[in-house]
């Protein structure tokens, strides 16, 4: 049953008792005050509270088994996300997940271990192929039945080190790749996906069902891929770790395409230490890199950050939680470098990055849907999918239209000398502004508030975003560099990551700046469920005074 509407007894009990909206005392002039209890009965058992490298220790040593962890997930996905809140953040569910946990148990029992994510459950975004009996969707009709019999490569990874794929995560549909008037977290076949921290909120996209399972513990980790965003964005909003790789470095084979300049797979965890966790397994296209190894306390002294003043935003609330968040890293030991001009780009710039997605996607889908193993998948191009949603409008495109599959469609070729230009520019000026920020500044990575506080889910107007978006994550998109969010608190139980961003292959870095901060702030916020900001005592008293 989800959370009610407040009432006035409701009201004066949570004053009394002085009830907290899931936030630490540091955070607490951030936050609103509930007006109601905290919906106990969704939070999680002590096991799947737990984050991923406890629960890697907790099944070496024997604290809990494989299957009672895919047992335990299994029912609290029915429990929080089919049923209670509705999250709608899992699609599907891998029916071999119970007799693979109880395998690698007996694996286990013998000595036989594949690494350290032996017996983890994992969700994956299904746009990404595994070769489970589960179909890769992308949340639409169209690939309702592709059913492939094949693992991509970043998924070979997980499971050589031991990893179960308990099931696929909503997402919005097509990576949010369809119209220019889409709703975030939405798909055909899976809904709307729900924040967990205020159900009516916006989770983000497209990786927005990994964002939500994660952040719910509906899973030990999850898996979103990120063209512009769709990692990052859905990570800051519920607040939870997301790590966008330099683009290259997971490979992107057997994964519903968009762009392959900018496409990327990355986890999705609660802390940076699971993130580089799966890292280690997913990261399979370079030399092996342990990503663990230089996670330490100390991984910030000394090194100079480049403080993005110009990314802010115009949210003084983001601010607020941006400056504390510095003072956070200089107690970590960073020296702070102020960074307050943009670099400059060319008047049309969007327009050619908007139009390098289009030429690839119209490539990249064409041969996607041309070869992939299902026979059951009928459109085998993308003209031939716009027909098949049109076919379909009363589901595929009753909330918004296919514009970007219909603008896609018009592109040219690969060999066309537009696109050539497109990519050549997009790659340079995204590239070389990175560069000379950490050059000209002499600076190790650059900081930044990672996006904006998650607005209401709209299906009239689609996506209101909040003016003033602070952060720097298209330039990172775009340049295929690095970019990792971290939680720095939130705003009336509403979650806000703190960026950073570094340059070509120094992941490594990345994650080990990240985690510094992340031992001195702890600022992750557990989710509470709330049906609506309402639900918050100061802002149900101001919407409702007479109550």
């Amino acid at each position: 049953m989800k959370a009610k509407s407040t009432k006035t007894a409701l009201v004066v009990a949570a004053l009394t008792v002085g009830i907290l909206s899931g936030c630490t005392s540091s955070n607490r002039t951030a936050e609103s005050v509930p007006a109601e209890p905290v919906a106990t009965d969704y939070q999680p058992s002590r096991a799947l509270a737990m984050t991923l490298p406890q629960i890697s220790e907790a099944l070496a040593d024997g604290t809990v088994t494989s299957r009672e962890l895919v047992a335990q997930y299994l029912a609290r996905i029915d429990a929080v996300d089919k049923r209670g809140p509705g999250l709608n953040s899992v699609l599907t569910l891998n029916p071999d997940a119970l007799d693979i946990a109880t395998a690698l148990d007996e694996q286990r029992e013998v000595g036989q271990i594949l690494g350290p994510l032996h017996g983890v459950p994992v969700l994956l975004k299904d746009n990404i192929e595994s070769k489970d009996a589960m179909p890769t969707t992308a949340g639409a009709l169209a690939l309702q039945n592709n059913v492939t019999g094949r693992d991509s490569p970043l998924v070979a990874g997980l499971r050589a080190q031991g990893a179960i794929i308990l099931g696929k995560t909503n997402l919005s549909q097509w990576a949010n790749f369809r119209s220019e008037h889409s709703m975030s977290g939405w798909s055909a076949l899976g809904g709307q996906v729900r924040n967990p921290h205020m159900l009516d909120r916006n989770p983000c996209g497209s990786s927005s069902g990994s964002g939500a399972a994660m952040a719910a513990s509906l899973a030990a980790a999850t898996v979103g891929t990120e063209t512009n965003g769709s990692i990052t964005c859905p990570s800051t909003v519920n607040g939870i770790v997301g790590f966008k790789p330099s683009v290259g470095i997971v490979p992107q084979d057997f994964i519903v395409p968009i762009s392959h300049s900018q496409d990327t797979a990355g986890p999705m965890t609660k802390t940076v230490t699971g993130a580089a966790m799966m890292m280690n397994a997913m990261a399979t296209e370079t030399p092996q890199t342990d990503y663990t190894s230089r996670l330490n306390d100390d991984a910030l002294e000394g090194v100079r950050v480049g403080v993005l003043r110009f990314a802010t935003g115009s949210d003084a609330r983001i601010q607020a939680l941006f400056d504390r968040a510095l003072k956070d890293l200089e107690a970590a030991g960073a020296v702070l470098v102020d960074i307050n001009e943009e670099p400059q780009t060319p008047d049309n710039f969007g327009k050619m990055a908007y139009d390098l997605l289009k030429y690839e996607f119209k490539s990249g889908i064409n041969d996607y849907l041309a070869s992939t193993a299902s026979e059951q998948v009928e459109p085998r191009s993308l003209e031939a999918l716009i027909a098949y949603n049109e076919a379909h409008a009363s589901d595929e495109l009753a909330l918004f239209d296919q514009s970007i599959f219909v603008a896609s469609q018009d592109m040219d070729s690969l060999d066309s000398d537009g696109y050539r230009e497109s990519v050549r520019q997009v790659q340079q000026i995204s590239r070389k502004n990175i560069d000379a920020l950490l050059a000209n500044e002499d600076v190790d990575v650059l900081v930044a508030p990672t996006g904006v506080i998650a607005p209401r889910v709209d299906p009239i107007n689609g996506d209101v975003w909040p003016g003033g978006w602070p952060g720097y994550g298209s330039a990172a998109a775009r340049a295929g560099y690095p970019h990792t969010t971290v939680p720095m608190g939130g705003v009336h139980a509403l979650p806000v990551g703190l960026s950073f961003i570094g340059s070509n292959l120094q992941d490594a870095n990345v994650l080990s700046y990240a985690y510094a901060y992340e031992q001195v702030s702890q600022r992750r916020l557990t989710p509470q469920y709330y049906e609506n900001a309402e639900a918050l005592v100061d802002i149900n008293r101001a919407m409702n005074p007479s109550r």
